[in-house]
């Protein structure tokens, strides 16, 4: 996702069955109106094309401009992350996944969505 003034980039993951209320997620988060990245946008920040964006992109996003926003339903999970393409998923701790994407210094939470 970005804002509406392309300054701000989000990544937001969340169960398969279940949709985000961007209008909640933006009250909750304090951003602009949100819409969806383009795949110029995509492959700019994380390298990654449209139907292969993983959290693990984040760790390409060399200018840390996406900030990752974990459903809270994951929080003592483990979760499933494609490698950066559709070929391979790494499985850990959801907790484990919000700290790497924080040791590479972009800004992640878990938020109830």
């Amino acid at each position: 996702m970005r804002d509406d003034e392309k300054r701000a980039y989000y990544l937001i993951t969340l169960m398969g069955d279940r949709r985000v209320d961007l209008k909640e997620f933006r009250r909750r988060c304090g951003t602009r109106p949100l819409s969806l990245a383009s795949a110029g946008d995509l492959g700019f920040i994380m390298g990654l094309e449209s139907g292969s964006v993983t959290p693990l992109g984040l760790l390409s996003d060399e200018e840390r401009k996406a900030a990752f926003s974990l459903d809270a339903d994951f929080a003592d999970d483990i979760i499933g992350a494609h490698s950066n393409d559709n070929t391979a998923t790494v499985w850990m701790q959801a907790a484990d996944l919000v700290r790497v994407i924080e040791n590479h210094g972009n800004e992640a939470r878990v938020i109830e969505l």
